[in-house]
């Protein structure tokens, strides 16, 4: 079935409505286009995947640093209800 849909005078007929749509000027910016896709398409498959995974000993040493960093700043209290509420009912009026 598919082996009867690439016979030469359908592509033929396939061209000519694609000449039809696009004009001339359009169909070598198209076909260049699809080409380029079709290889980045390829490259990106046999592309090995790439998974960086930090070592041990780097991972050890970002967890002190980032510790001494919380430790550092100052603990902020948590607004409390009313405060929270107040910009609402100023919205509200408005």
């Amino acid at each position: 079935m598919l082996g009867e849909l690439f016979q030469p005078m359908h592509l033929l007929l396939i061209l000519v409505i694609a000449l039809l749509l696009f004009g001339p000027g359009k169909l070598p910016q198209i076909a260049a286009n699809m080409g380029k896709s079709i290889r980045e398409f390829k490259s990106a498959l046999s592309a090995p995947d790439e998974v960086k995974v930090a070592a041990p000993q780097q991972q050890a040493e970002a967890q002190p640093q980032a510790a001494a960093q919380t430790a550092a700043q100052p603990a902020q209290p948590a607004p409390s209800a009313a405060q929270a509420e107040a910009p609402k009912q100023e919205q509200k009026s408005a």
